[in-house]
């Protein structure tokens, strides 16, 4: 109990420094609607990294959450994207309104209107920064599971 008293007031004494910057490291965060939160586990199912849910709801966006994740390389960018769309729809009979990028696989995005699923290559998302763009949304992230 004493090392969790210790890391809520460090994290305290930082917030003043940056408050955008709140992490959730359980693999879903409670407060996120359900079909966001699936959507992060299917990305996580198929070793995304750096998987951030960007809550732009008082951020003055078009629509209320960016998930933003990233693939090693093109082949794992579309099997990531594959398993979010077809999870969603299996469990939720969700669709995407919109699909970009399939073709190249840099960058895919699936439009589910009230949410936004955004899988990169590396390189990608370090050149368009997402993150950087929106830095007044609240950000989730969600630390990469350690490999055994």
């Amino acid at each position: 109990m004493a090392k969790t008293q210790r890391s809520r007031s460090s994290a305290t004494k930082t917030s003043s420094r940056s408050p955008r910057t709140r992490t959730t490291t359980k693999r879903a965060a409670p407060k996120l609607p359900r079909a966001v939160s699936t959507a992060v586990e299917a990305a996580r199912d198929k070793k995304a990294e750096n998987v951030i849910v960007l809550d732009l709801r008082n951020a003055g966006g078009f629509t209320d959450y960016f998930v933003i994740c990233t693939g090693n390389n093109a082949r794992q960018v579309t099997a990531i994207a594959d398993s979010v769309r077809e999870t969603l729809k299996s469990e939720l009979d969700e669709r995407p309104a919109l699909t970009e990028g399939v073709d190249r696989s840099e960058w895919i995005l699936l439009d589910y209107f009230n949410f936004v699923v955004h899988v990169f290559s590396r390189e990608c998302r370090a050149f368009y920064g997402l993150e950087r763009l929106w830095g007044n949304a609240e950000r989730h992230e969600f630390l990469d599971e350690a490999h055994p």
